[in-house]
């Protein structure tokens, strides 16, 4: 009979649990798109597959790349650190550490690196290494969560803020924190320009769902926005008759999109953090479940699938060339940085760069 209680009691605790404990997260109803899967565009291959790697120096998540006119190319690392590959060295090294966590990062037409530091904000550093805080708030509310940047023809800085809740060093790190978001699809993400003249920031867009990368259009016309949480590529225009307004590039994409970056051949590489999760998307109106699965230990609940991913797409929208790896053997492919010989692949938490020979 005591055990009978007992079993009760355990019972009722943890259905109070389940039902009752306090999570971060407050999600909301929407409407997932129907994940076609790897068909059409996405059709399954082994492209990126058995790629080259280079040494990080112990350094670990190489999440997006910076060319400099010179040949050297910057990454930036989960430790803080900002390493560089010179031309014809086979290895990164180190070169300053921004003491947060550098995401997005690219030269200006001076030489300095800026970078979006999930922790910092937005940060330019200059040849000699001098780091200075560009931006940390935006109409009096702090830059949360700064993940890629891109810099237009005439100097002016295009970020995200992927999310004004979850800021990464008070929710377990950056992936942690994009997790929250996600769950939560409230859409607490933004698109942020700043001015180097002016030192003024302003909020562009809001309400996105994780904003992530971000680059400037060939044209200089638009902006091109990845929204993780939605699956999708956001296109806002900067000037001409659509000024100001947004639209959908192209939309129910097989995976969570990354980064997003001009390709000097014509068109933007997109990379695929991971595949789309069937759970996630079964679970995306019904908010009262999502919590449910935010209360659970942390090995029940849905986690990320390795799976290498990059595409190519062109000015319209349309994938021109489509690179997987279902091995995952180079995981959370955030990106690709073109050069003349070889696709360099980023990814948010791979020891090693990938690189792709281009014949």
């Amino acid at each position: 009979m005591k055990l009978f209680k007992f079993s009760i009691l355990a019972v009722l605790a943890i259905a109070a649990y389940l039902l009752l404990w306090p999570v971060p997260v407050e999600p909301q109803a929407w409407q997932a798109p129907k994940d076609p899967g790897y068909i059409g565009p996405f059709a399954q291959n082994n492209k990126l597959a058995n790629l080259d790697t280079l040494s990080l120096d112990g350094q670990q998540g190489p999440e997006d790349f910076a060319l400099s006119p010179d040949g050297t190319i910057a990454t930036a690392t989960h430790s803080g650190s900002i390493m560089r590959l010179k031309p014809s060295h086979e290895g990164f090294t180190p070169w300053v550490n921004t003491g947060g966590r550098p995401l997005g990062i690219e030269f200006d037409h001076m030489g300095n690196l800026i970078v979006a530091d999930a922790v910092k904000g937005l940060l330019s550093i200059s040849k000699n290494g001098q780091i200075t805080v560009l931006s940390a708030q935006v109409n009096n509310s702090k830059i949360v969560y700064a993940d890629d940047v891109d810099v237009a023809q005439n100097g002016m800085l295009y970020f995200t803020d992927a999310t004004t809740k979850f800021a990464a060093q008070d929710y377990g790190g950056t992936l942690a924190a994009s997790l929250l978001e996600i769950l939560e699809h409230a859409g607490n993400g933004r698109l942020l320009a700043y001015d180097p003249r002016s030192k003024e920031t302003r909020v562009l867009l809001k309400g996105l769902h994780f904003t992530n990368g971000v680059a400037v259009s060939h044209d200089q016309r638009s902006v091109l926005i990845n929204e993780t949480g939605s699956y999708r590529v956001l296109r806002y225009w900067l000037t001409g008759p659509k000024a100001e307004q947004v639209e959908v590039l192209i939309d129910n994409l097989p995976g969570f999109p990354d980064n997003i970056a001009r390709a000097p051949s014509g068109g933007y590489w997109l990379g695929f953090a991971s595949p789309r999760s069937k759970t996630l998307d079964d679970l995306a109106s019904s908010p009262f479940l999502r919590k449910i699965v935010q209360r659970l230990p942390r090995f029940m609940r849905p986690v990320a699938k390795d799976y290498g991913h990059v595409i190519k797409i062109n000015e319209n929208g349309q994938v021109i060339m489509d690179l997987q790896d279902p091995s995952g053997e180079y995981p959370f492919t955030t990106g690709v940085l073109e050069t003349s010989d070889a696709l360099y692949i980023s990814s948010l938490t791979a020891k090693s760069v990938g690189r792709k020979p281009i014949n």
